[in-house]
């Protein structure tokens, strides 16, 4: 892989408060710079995932409808998404809880409340800890 395929850049965030997608989505794109799409809801993200085509998925665990870890079995049905990294974001950081989010799919786990200013650079961190195999393109 050349360093651009391994560079990321599309992020879908799902969350359902707007407060929260509104500093996330500043915190992502004007501190990080990245190409972000926001979704409101599990079904919004999947409606959108297609079109989109994140390399990363940021969802939060606590949603109504369908939460985090069930938006994620949803988008693992689709094959182009199988294996896309996806990130929990929750106030939920217990130990237990956390191994409970990673033993569903997720590549880590971000405690809530985030620091905007430091949100882009952690997940910069976890993307480069991926395997090369793991990173979408």
């Amino acid at each position: 892989m050349t360093e651009t395929e391994t560079t990321l850049e599309r992020i879908m965030l799902v969350e359902d408060e707007e407060d929260i997608r509104a500093v996330a989505e500043l915190a992502l794109e004007a501190v990080g710079g990245f190409t972000l799409t926001t979704c409101a809801s599990g079904q919004k993200a999947l409606e959108t995932l297609a079109d989109f085509k994140p390399q990363l998925i940021v969802l939060d665990v606590m949603m109504p409808g369908m939460d985090g870890p069930t938006t994620l079995k949803a988008i693992r049905e689709h094959p182009a998404f199988v294996d896309t990294p996806a990130i929990f974001m929750t106030a939920k950081v217990q130990p237990e809880e956390v191994n409970g989010y990673l033993s569903q799919g997720a590549v880590a786990v971000i405690p809530k409340p985030f620091d905007p200013m430091a949100l882009s650079d952690r997940i910069r961190d976890i993307w480069s800890n991926l395997e090369p195999e793991q990173r979408s393109t």
